[in-house]
């Protein structure tokens, strides 16, 4: 019983190493669709057979990013293989996390509807 209560923490901290193993190895590869990354988030499977790992990009083109990203998972997974020490070592898949952009562009309405409001206020 005592086991199975210590696997989500574990599943935790497999995704947490691997974002941050991912993010430095992703440094190193030498394709130039791949921007200026940031991992935000991992996701496992329960059973590590597959990583869905969240990214934003600061510059760069979304899709030729996550193309080249999911082109050089293979890589990648080689070699997290050598620096985790699990069993099983996930199948990546790169997701472009539009988190941000959406953020970025609810500030931009919340904004403009703050203004509005400030200027039918001036108005009256």
């Amino acid at each position: 019983m005592r086991h199975k209560k210590s696997t989500p923490n574990r599943s935790f901290r497999v995704a947490d190493q691997i974002q941050r193993d991912v993010a430095e190895l992703i440094r190193d590869l030498k394709d130039p669709r791949v921007g200026m990354v940031t991992i935000n988030a991992v996701e496992v499977t329960p059973d590590y057979a597959h990583a869905k790992i969240f990214f934003s990009l600061l510059v760069g083109d979304a899709e030729e990013t996550e193309t080249a990203l999911n082109e050089a998972a293979g890589f990648l997974r080689n070699s997290l293989f050598k620096r985790l020490q699990i069993h099983t070592v996930p199948t990546l898949h790169f997701v472009f996390d539009r988190t941000t952009e959406r953020a970025a562009d609810l500030n931009a309405l919340i904004n403009r509807a703050n203004a509005t409001r400030a200027r039918d206020a001036d108005e009256q």
